[in-house]
């Protein structure tokens, strides 16, 4: 197991530069998860810690050595990809074992490595079979102890259940994260799919435009988010955000823009007339009380929880309730939100305002 180090790291394909300057620190046995929407850089960066990428300027490390100039096969890692990349025409024990067989390891050295991380896979009775006769699921298991069986300083996954369907990404994603307690090997995963990076890191990593936005655990981000991106981005469904300026006179109230006023706590330090943007998350809304009047737009029970969307003025609120309530589409009901979880942004910088903490 190492610590990975990744200091002002920046890539770029001639002018156009796609990573600006990038640290991170993962300590020893870490889980990170680099997460952000589609082209923020999060593959590339963990492309260049693979060394399948050059470094355009900055420094990686692993343990204490810098591997800027490092061929990939001597980094010390194993990488599991999107796409299992499995031979078809060798069995699964040998499409774990390949790795080892090119380094002329002992055949006896292969065969217990193998079936020390099928054992952990799950795999055991599948040794014999090809691929072909493998779900998906089992492939991407393979996959997983193609890499395991290295044992490797470093894990590096780069999207590794987007080709699987909804409940099978539920599975791995649990098994994935049982393996890692398990191994305690430094692993940095790479997703787009933000309830995905919640459920599994240690810290998760907010990328946006080959920027770092925040850096933090998955209770950090979704409390207290640096900005509005990451307030938007963590937590689904997605945190409410409204738009509008702190009354000038009376009570404290943010007049929304397209109309509605919502409360502010009255010791708050705003200054009357700021623009700012109100976020306030589904589940901190309470229908049945409160100074906000709405009407009801759309009603979606999925199980254990409704989410009500309503409209007020020309903005919407989309509320999660645990109550059996009977609600329809046109219903005119009052809204509460809990003003300690409210978090306000500035409107120009859409940086957090803190109100306590």
């Amino acid at each position: 197991m190492a610590s990975v180090s990744v200091a002002n790291a920046r890539k770029s394909y001639g002018h156009f530069e796609v990573l600006h300057g990038v640290d991170i620190d993962i300590q020893d046995g870490e889980f990170v998860i680099l997460v952000g929407p589609s082209g923020c850089g999060k593959s590339t960066l963990l492309r260049m810690i693979a060394g399948l990428e050059e470094i355009s300027a900055g420094r990686i490390s692993i343990g204490s050595k810098v591997v800027n100039n490092v061929a990939p096969k001597e980094r010390d890692i194993a990488m599991v990809f999107q796409s299992y990349a499995l031979y078809p025409h060798l069995t699964v024990e040998a499409n774990m074992g390949f790795s080892l067989k090119l380094a002329k390891a002992p055949k006896e050295q292969t065969k217990q490595r193998v079936r020390a991380a099928a054992e952990i896979l799950g795999l055991e009775h599948l040794l014999d079979r090809y691929p072909k006769n493998l779900s998906g699921g089992q492939r991407q298991r393979v996959a997983m102890g193609r890499a395991i069986v290295r044992n490797p300083q470093v894990f590096l996954f780069d999207e590794p259940l987007s080709n699987l369907d909804a409940k099978l990404r539920v599975q791995m994603r649990s098994e994935i994260k049982q393996l890692h307690q398990r191994l305690k090997t430094t692993t940095i995963y790479v997703t787009h799919d933000q309830v995905e990076a919640m459920t599994m890191a240690d810290r998760i990593v907010v990328m946006r435009d080959g920027f770092v936005e925040q850096i933090g655990s998955p209770l950090d981000l979704y409390d207290r988010p640096a900005n509005l991106f990451v307030a938007g981005f963590i937590g689904s469904p997605a945190m409410n955000l409204i738009r509008g300026q702190v009354s000038t006179s009376g009570p404290l109230e943010l007049i929304a823009d397209g109309g509605g006023k919502l409360p502010l706590p009255e010791a708050a330090p705003l200054e009357r007339g700021a623009q700012l943007i109100y976020g306030i998350r589904p589940e901190h809304l309470t229908i049945g009380q409160g100074p906000v009047a709405a009407e009801v737009v759309l009603v979606e029970p999925t199980g254990a929880e409704i989410q009500v969307t309503t409209k007020f003025g020309e903005n919407h609120l989309v509320a999660t309730v645990r109550e059996r309530l009977d609600l329809r589409a046109g219903d005119q009901i009052v809204i509460s939100p809990d003003l300690s979880k409210l978090h306000l942004f500035d409107a120009k910088t859409e940086q957090r305002w803190s109100l306590s903490s």
